[in-house]
C-alpha cells in the first residue's frame, strides 16, 4: 500500500499536527541532539516542542518523544547498523550533502517552500555512490570501523582534512577562539 507522508502523529489516541519540513529537523532538532550541554530530557523536550505544531499534554510526553524520535529517524525505513563514531554531521556536511540530494531530486531543495523530511531522507539514501559525498562517507565509515584506507584514500584525507574533521560545535568554537587569539598576538 502506498502511504501518504505523515503530517501528524498519533499520541494517546489523538492526532497531533507536526512540522514535517526538513529545515525544522536540520535547523532545530538535530542541533539540539548534538548539543553536549543539553541533557537527554532537554533534547527530548526540544524535539517535541519543535516537531509538534499542536501542544501535546505533558502527561503524554513520553509517548510523544517516542513518536517524535520515530519520525525524525525516518519511521519504519530500514536502518543501517549505527557506528559509535560519528560519520555524518548534517551541518558540517551541508556543502557536499545538499548538492548530492539535489542531484537525486533534480532541483535545489533549499529553494522550495516545503520539503517533507522523509522525502529528503529517501533522496539521501539514493545518493550516487560515485560522487563526492559518498566517497567522503565511505572513508569515514572505514575509519569508524577501524578498516585500513588504501593509499589514494589516505592521500585524499590528507589533502581534504576539513571534510573529515567532525568536531563538536563547542570544539569548533574553541578552535575559532584560539585562532582569533593567535591572530591578535601576531
Amino acid at each position: 500500500m502506498i502511504d501518504l507522508l505523515p503530517t501528524s502523529l498519533e499520541v494517546a489516541g489523538k492526532l497531533y499536527r507536526i512540522n514535517a519540513d526538513f529545515r525544522n529537523i536540520l535547523l532545530y532538532i538535530y542541533p539540539a541532539f548534538n548539543d553536549d550541554e543539553l541533557s537527554d530530557i532537554e533534547k527530548a523536550y526540544v524535539c517535541v516542542k519543535c516537531l509538534f505544531v499542536d501542544d501535546v499534554p505533558m502527561k503524554h510526553f513520553e509517548e510523544a518523544v517516542k513518536k517524535a524520535y520515530w519520525f525524525c529517524d525516518g519511521g519504519d525505513m530500514p536502518k543501517s547498523e549505527p557506528t559509535k563514531i560519528k560519520t555524518l554531521d548534517w551541518e558540517h556536511d551541508a556543502g557536499i550533502l545538499f548538492p548530492a540530494v539535489n542531484k537525486v531530486l533534480g532541483f535545489e531543495i533549499r529553494s522550495v517552500e516545503f520539503m517533507h523530511w522523509w522525502t529528503v531522507l529517501g533522496a539521501f539514501g539514493e545518493i550516487d555512490p560515485s560522487g563526492l559525498f559518498a566517497a567522503v562517507m565511505s572513508i569515514r565509515y572505514k575509519k569508524a570501523r577501524g578498516k585500513p584506507l588504501d593509499k589514494s584514500e589516505r592521500e585524499y584525507v590528507r589533502h581534504n582534512k576539513e571534510l573529515f574533521n567532525l568536531m563538536s560545535k563547542e570544539d569548533r568554537e574553541a578552535v575559532a577562539e584560539t585562532e582569533e587569539f593567535l591572530k591578535e598576538l601576531i
